[in-house]
């Protein structure tokens, strides 16, 4: 087994770049926390989803439609263009981000979720 090589030219990351990861992993944090918190509740967004899909015939059929779009949403996230690298697969990332700040605001100003 051989050891790495160890690159010159690598530099260790400065501390406002770690603290800024450090952020932004806090803020998804926050968000998928948050999102959980709504979903799972006892009269959350997953009882009431499941109530209105349930409720008639036309919105079932929605359901392959939906998840058509769900699949398309991710190619297109995470296929790439020929010959350059994409910034669309950050835009989930981006996405978490503005939602744990919503929730880090309603945390601030209501005193929960």
């Amino acid at each position: 087994m051989s050891k790495p090589v160890p690159n010159p030219e690598a530099k260790p990351e400065s501390l406002l770049s770690t603290l800024l990861a450090v952020l932004r992993l806090g803020l998804m944090l926050i968000g998928i926390i948050g999102l959980a918190v709504h979903l799972f509740n006892d009269e959350g967004w997953l009882d009431h989803a499941m109530t209105w899909i349930f409720s008639s015939t036309w919105t079932m059929l929605a359901i392959p439609g939906a998840i058509l779009v769900l699949y398309l949403a991710n190619r297109w996230l995470t296929t790439p263009r020929r010959g350059e690298l994409s910034k669309r697969g950050d835009i989930p990332m981006y996405a978490m981000m503005a939602i744990g700040l919503f929730f880090v605001f309603r945390l601030a100003t209501t005193g929960s979720f």
